[in-house]
């Protein structure tokens, strides 16, 4: 594993030669949590914990490390002295991955020495950010394909191999059937698929020859690229010749053949394509489609009555090109006083979205009856709830709309998971196939209102009744204090 230790902002190093200096490393808690969900949805999906467990196991100052800090003349020899035989010893935790969630509750807790917990802001925040952000933008795609197949085929388009190896593992987890991303593949054990380019038609005499040799090659994944010439007069008609062959040749026609369109009016063109193939006997075959597609243009295409069933998405999913960041931030939430107890901590603003929320937090689901979300629930870790009694639930700002549930119309799930303790992992990541599994189960849980691409319905994020107190006496005591100078 790669060493991410100066993955970092330099005011996170010169914070910490701060604390060094003048012997300030409380342990403190900072919440690493979103404001606003992207594309302007109803929901997010958070991804990239992964990749944070094993930034965490690696973290240590290496030789280099240490002469590059001091050759910047910023940081003392006691202080590099230090950072030499640096490690994590915190604790983490953090809702897993696949898992639906909304704006304002924590998806990374640290609890740890405020020297440990200000080092690893950067990455987290890094990590975290660009899969969350990518995993949604997938999660939108595939539910704008209502079932069809969704293949990320963007790599060539990311923003470096990181961002296109990390990001087809966020598209895979969020419903994607396969990458392009052939390292990705390697690397994280998920499905790998693709067709041939333009240049493959090109490098031949002429198209049929170039669709039988493909065909000949790989008779089992036959998907063959009808656009090169005249989609309608070439491509699909000798697609077509080089199926029929294959059949009169006795070779099975596998699940998976068919064609893919990457220009002109897809719609158009898949209805008539599809009326080609169903009168030469391929009613099975598949039509893929490409071309600087998203959520919204295969929404619009569903409308249209697109015959496609296969969909490649590439650019607008791995740059989610509409929303090119998540927004993710971290927040000291509570330091630990000399009596051992979280002293709450709340940032204030003029802006109301910026108000954080203080202490020492969990993050419960609330579910109807049926399994639905309801509502997630904010509280502080001594909190105790019980689904035996009546839970009221109260919007934190229009304090006025509550809802009480009785015993028997909800269940309770809380989402956060210990990660770390005391610096050592506790977690196992589950496969990235299983975290799909996983992630579609949580995908079934949001109503339909909410997983709609444009006006979606909020789902609440309430505060329970000690945290808004706790709140509301510190925006108070600030408050005082603000009026006093």
């Amino acid at each position: 594993m790669r060493n991410l230790t100066l993955l970092t902002d330099l005011y996170e190093l010169t914070m910490m030669q701060g604390y060094f200096k003048t012997g300030n490393n409380r342990t403190v808690i900072f919440d690493a949590f979103h404001r606003k969900n992207p594309c302007d949805g109803g929901y997010s999906i958070s991804c990239g914990l992964d990749q944070v467990i094993d930034y965490i196991k690696n973290l240590h100052f290496s030789y280099d490390d240490i002469m590059y800090l001091k050759s910047l003349n910023l940081f003392d020899t006691d202080f590099l002295d230090y950072l030499s035989g640096f490690h994590f010893t915190g604790d983490i935790y953090a809702i897993p991955e696949g898992t639906v969630m909304f704006p304002r509750e924590p998806i990374i807790k640290v609890i740890a020495p405020i020297m440990e917990a200000q080092l690893v802001e950067t990455a987290i925040l890094n990590i975290i950010n660009h899969q969350s952000l990518i995993a949604t933008k997938a999660a939108r795609v595939c539910y704008a394909a209502k079932g069809d197949g969704i293949m990320e085929f963007g790599l060539r388009r990311a923003q470096g191999p990181d961002a296109g190896i990390y990001g087809a593992r966020a598209a895979v987890i969020a419903g994607c059937i396969g990458t392009s991303n052939v390292l990705t593949g390697q690397m994280f054990d998920v499905p790998v698929k693709g067709t041939h380019a333009h240049s493959w038609i090109m490098s031949f005499p002429d198209e049929y020859t170039a669709f039988k040799t493909y065909a000949q090659l790989y008779p089992d994944c036959c998907i063959l690229l009808v656009d090169t010439y005249d989609t309608l007069r070439s491509g699909v008609p000798n697609a077509i010749r080089v199926f029929k062959e294959m059949r009169e040749a006795g070779i099975t026609l596998k699940k998976g053949y068919g064609i893919r369109l990457d220009s002109g009016d897809l719609a158009y063109l898949s209805k008539k394509a599809r009326k080609m193939l169903d009168e030469a006997g391929f009613e099975d075959a598949i039509i893929s489609a490409s071309s600087d597609l998203d959520e919204y243009l295969i929404d619009s295409l569903k409308t249209q009555g697109a015959a496609i069933n296969s969909w490649g998405v590439g650019t607008n999913l791995i740059t989610a090109k509409d929303n090119p960041a998540f927004g993710g931030v971290y927040k000291l939430a509570a330091i630990q006083g000399d009596d051992g107890t979280f002293i709450p901590k709340i940032k204030l603003s003029e802006n109301s979205e910026k108000i954080t929320n203080p202490g020492n937090k969990t993050v419960y689901r609330v579910y109807d009856t049926n399994g639905m979300i309801k509502a997630d629930l904010i509280a502080l870790t001594d909190e105790v709830y019980s689904e035996n009694d009546p839970l009221l639930l109260f919007d934190p700002v229009e304090t006025w709309k509550k809802t009480l549930l009785q015993p028997g119309e909800y269940t309770l799930r809380e989402i956060m998971v210990p990660v770390f303790k005391s610096g050592v992992c506790v977690y196992e990541t589950p496969a990235v196939m299983d975290i799909q599994k996983y992630c579609k189960k949580e995908m079934a849980t949001l109503w339909d209102e909410s997983k709609r691409l444009v006006n979606p319905q909020e789902v609440h994020v309430d505060l329970s009744k000690k945290l808004y107190d706790i709140k509301q006496e510190l925006l108070h005591t600030y408050g005082q204090q603000k009026n006093n100078i």
